[in-house]
């Protein structure tokens, strides 16, 4: 029996896993199948005040604090949460194992929202990317299209001009208003970024006869652009697949606090109205935790 169980081990997890095993809380990470969430993914993280360096390495570094101070840690991820009368919870993981505590937060983060149109799901990983640090290098010297047009597609493009020979930016609005202007202005002092405006794709094929894997991406306009890949960066879907109907959720499955049950919580990206920064799941994870400990000192008296 856990006093507080933490699901995620973004930002918001382990910055939870601090602070609930610094209050002598007995606490547990589960994790998830790998390490740090989207943050483990950010070849330079430059926004996060105090540190400039790998997203993997200061996810390492905060595990290495959440750990020394007692935490425990689990790659498992939650398929279900239950709880009984008294608010005692059940976490049942797939790795076939049950854990029980006296209070949970939820920091299971975000994945990236998937492209819906024909050709996209059926060439994942054949052309189709959702991270561009993961499969950039395959693309060395070659043409590329990043998909979006936030701060995570041009961060993409930018990453990815320093590998491909072309980078090409489609974007379904005018410009690049949803970006920050020192990333923008990063972009447009690239010779190899191309951005392409007031434009759609509407399918997405491998091209005939093609012997490099080329594919064919075809635009709302009827034009055809060839290419070697395209990184998808159109926004976030939460992780809350494990959660049942009775948590209120919004409609990209972010929850909504006022709908918790005494003794859950919820941070970082999975909760609704948070912005989708390190430092903001930073935040809401040490808040998180000082709510969880509260709520355990109380229940135990």
């Amino acid at each position: 029996m856990y006093d507080i169980i933490i699901l995620g081990s973004g930002p918001a997890g382990l910055t939870a896993a601090i602070y609930c095993a610094r209050a002598n809380k007995k606490t547990l990470i589960i994790a998830g199948d790998t390490l740090g969430g989207q943050t483990a993914e950010i070849a330079n993280l430059e926004n996060f005040p105090g540190y400039m360096g790998s997203g993997m390495d200061w996810i390492q570094s905060t595990l290495k604090q959440a750990t020394g101070f007692g935490a425990e840690i689990v790659y498992a991820s939650a398929t279900d949460i239950k709880w009984d009368n008294d608010f005692n919870y059940t976490i049942i993981c797939d790795n076939g194992k049950t854990y029980n505590a006296s209070a949970v937060i939820m920091g299971t983060g975000a994945r990236a929202r998937r492209l819906e149109i024909q050709g996209a799901k059926e060439l994942l990983g054949q052309g189709v990317s959702y991270c561009a640090t993961c499969d950039g290098f395959f693309y060395s010297g070659k043409k590329v299209l990043v998909i979006g047009g936030g701060n995570s597609a041009l961060n993409d493009a930018l990453y990815l001009a320093d590998l491909a020979k072309e980078v090409q930016i489609i974007y379904r609005k005018s410009s690049f208003t949803r970006a920050e202007a020192i990333i923008r202005d990063r972009v447009a002092a690239r010779k190899n970024i191309t951005p392409v405006f007031n434009t759609e794709l509407t399918a997405i094929r491998k091209k005939e006869d093609s012997e490099t894997g080329e594919l064919v991406a075809v635009t709302t306009t009827g034009d055809e652009i060839v290419c070697d890949g395209i990184f998808v960066a159109i926004g976030h879907e939460a992780n809350t697949d494990y959660l049942d109907e009775s948590i209120k959720r919004d409609d990209v499955g972010r929850i909504e606090s006022s709908s918790l049950p005494n003794g859950l919580f919820v941070a970082g990206d999975e909760k609704s109205g948070i912005k989708m920064q390190v430092a903001t799941a930073v935040g809401s994870g040490c808040s998180a935790a000082m709510d969880a400990i509260s709520y355990v000192n109380t229940k135990g008296n």
